[in-house]
């Protein structure tokens, strides 16, 4: 156990600088989005534009790549934005119990 407390200290430091960053975590957020609604629009192409199966296949599976990618960073940035945020708030009455009055 005292080899993993060093780990996760350092990941408990990383997730709280991931969640005092907002803005960001905002612009994770957007991209995600925009990464997602591209690969979408990709799909939608291949779907109705491209006739050549094989040529359709290989944009659509672009298309499909692009919309994962987005999706993920989506989540990781909405989740900076809301649930890290609340972690951070709640962590923080431990930070000041240590302080002596």
């Amino acid at each position: 156990m005292k080899y993993l407390k060093p780990t996760w200290q350092t990941l408990k430091n990383l997730l709280k600088r991931r969640a005092d960053n907002p803005k960001e975590n905002f612009m994770l957020l957007l991209i995600g989005f925009g990464v997602f609604m591209l690969g979408l629009l990709i799909i939608g192409y291949a779907q109705y534009f491209i006739w050549h199966d094989l040529a359709a296949e290989l944009v659509a599976l672009a298309g499909l790549i692009l919309l994962i990618g987005g999706m993920i960073l989506a989540a990781i940035g909405y989740i900076s934005l809301s649930v890290l945020r609340i972690l951070r708030f709640l962590d923080s009455d431990d930070d000041n119990t240590n302080t002596p009055s």
